[in-house]
């Protein structure tokens, strides 16, 4: 099932757990909540970064998406070019997400900040 047929209740329920697992799984570890909690995504970030995969996947640019991070993050001369073109798709991704799931919206928000960067 793709998370976009899923309700947000559903979506959040499966945010919820994966934090969950992810938190059991550090602590497991031996890692210290208190040094590793407030770096990690909220459980509406993760339903927007599930929806977001779950989107390009829908639009067959799954791969492309992950190249051209990849070479946006270079030295190579386009990279400025890749920057921008990913900062598009974002946003333009992001944006659709809202629309969809307005009670998202903030946190999509605070994500659209970072995007770019």
């Amino acid at each position: 099932m793709t998370m976009a047929r899923m309700d947000l209740d559903e979506l959040r329920r499966y945010a919820r757990y994966e934090l969950d697992v992810l938190i059991e799984h550090r602590c497991r570890a031996g890692e210290d909540p208190y040094d590793f909690i407030h770096d990690l995504p909220t459980v509406d970030e993760l339903v927007v970064f599930e929806l977001r995969a779950d989107a390009l996947d829908a639009r067959g640019m799954t791969a492309q998406y992950a190249m051209a991070k990849h070479a946006a993050r270079s030295d190579l001369a386009d990279a400025g070019m890749h920057r921008k073109n990913i900062a598009q798709l974002e946003y333009d991704l992001l944006r659709s997400i809202a629309l969809e799931h307005p009670d998202l919206t903030r946190t999509v928000w605070t994500l659209l900040d970072s995007v770019g960067e």
